[in-house]
């Protein structure tokens, strides 16, 4: 790297430190956490359990906005004091070091600046990630597999906790259906880009005669909630099956029939899970599963409401078309509501996804401001 290329480089990272200095307001926000911290000094903090740790992860959540800026800051300034030694002595060592301290901290100021996107009630939360294989047989289900490796593939780039909830193999290749907890700061703030549905074009390996076909899957993502979260579910209106578990998860697979389904039946949602060893662990899994589905069936029936008021015209819900695949006859990966698009298709199903969570959270930022 040129000198010259070094200095457009850290002025481009001070620039956007600049930005977020003045968007957050740093003495407003280190005097707010000085404030919560006061109130959690209060000998009554814990007369509401519930309220206190909400409140807790809340001041959490603004001393590690306030802390991740400072680090940023003190990266940037490191990376001028780099860059005055390569000026009395362009050493190659201490070059290849700023190369490695500019790339850390681009890094670090992507992360802040797509977090600082996530403004949503429950965008910090875990996210519990469903797919479900549309019609089309073995080459659905086929999509449905590469769907849930490339949803893997992401979460252990990020360092995000994987669990398997449910998983039913296809009859002859894939899935039937899988669910995955994410677990991790922001996991559904960023998952929530992916639900809908997912369109593939292919050359199908299942068809001897090597023909073009186009398959469907669709996603659905919600936010894991805790116990301050009251959804009203009556039991009279569960149906509770048992099954036994089909997939890996243990030995207890296809042993005993510890898996546990249950159908909400006022709106016909049906949750499952299998990844605990006991029924009641799993019923327990499918009850905090199916309160994330009703409480994300209320936002949206609330959005829908919203739009008819405003007089908008648009399709919401988990069945719109949002991202499609083209692996023949080009290459390319198009989401269909922000028109961000690439050809690397396989880095794409490698789980290098955070291009296109990066432009949905920018396209969902400018519907709200629209100016």
């Amino acid at each position: 790297m040129e000198l010259k290329d070094a200095k457009d480089e850290i002025n481009k990272i001070k620039k956007a430190i600049a930005g977020f200095r003045g968007s957050l307001d740093l003495d407003s926000l280190s005097e707010n956490i000085e404030i919560n911290e006061s109130k959690m000094a209060d000998p009554n903090f814990w007369d509401d359990p519930n309220k206190a740790k909400s409140f807790i992860e809340e001041n959490n959540k603004l001393k590690k906005k306030y802390d991740n800026f400072k680090v940023i800051a003190e990266e940037s300034d490191d990376l001028e004091i780099n860059l005055e030694l390569l000026e009395e002595d362009n050493d190659p060592s201490i070059m290849e070091e700023f190369e490695n301290n500019l790339t850390k901290t681009k890094k670090h100021l992507e992360n802040y600046r797509l977090g600082m996107l996530l403004n949503g009630k429950y965008d910090g939360n875990n996210a519990i990630l469903e797919i479900h294989p549309g019609a089309g047989g073995t080459e659905s289900h086929d999509w449905g597999m590469m769907l849930l490796r490339m949803y893997t593939r992401w979460a252990e780039q990020h360092e995000f906790k994987l669990e398997t909830l449910n998983y039913q193999v296809g009859e002859v290749a894939g899935i039937d259906s899988a669910t995955l907890l994410i677990s991790g700061e922001n996991a559904y703030g960023y998952l929530k880009s992916e639900k809908g549905v997912h369109r593939l074009v292919r050359i199908s390996p299942f068809d001897s005669a090597g023909r073009r076909h186009t398959s469907f899957a669709s996603v659905d993502v919600m936010p894991e909630l805790d116990d301050s979260v009251n959804i009203d579910i009556n039991p009279a209106d569960l149906r509770v099956d048992v099954f036994r578990a089909s997939g890996a998860g243990g030995q207890h697979v296809n042993k005993t029939s510890s898996a546990v389904r249950i159908t909400h039946e006022p709106t016909g949602i049906v949750v499952a899970s299998q990844a605990q060893r006991s029924q009641l662990q799993n019923r327990e899994t499918a009850m905090n599963m199916l309160k994330s589905k009703l409480y994300e069936l209320e936002e949206e029936k609330k959005a829908e409401q919203k739009a008819q008021l405003e007089g908008e015209q648009k399709e919401i819900g988990w069945g719109s078309q949002i991202r499609s695949y083209v692996f023949h006859p080009y290459s390319m990966v198009k989401d269909h509501r922000t028109g961000y698009e690439t050809a690397k298709v396989q880095d794409v199903m490698d789980g290098k996804l955070d291009k296109f969570i990066n432009s949905y959270l920018q396209w969902k930022l400018s519907k709200q401001n629209p100016d």
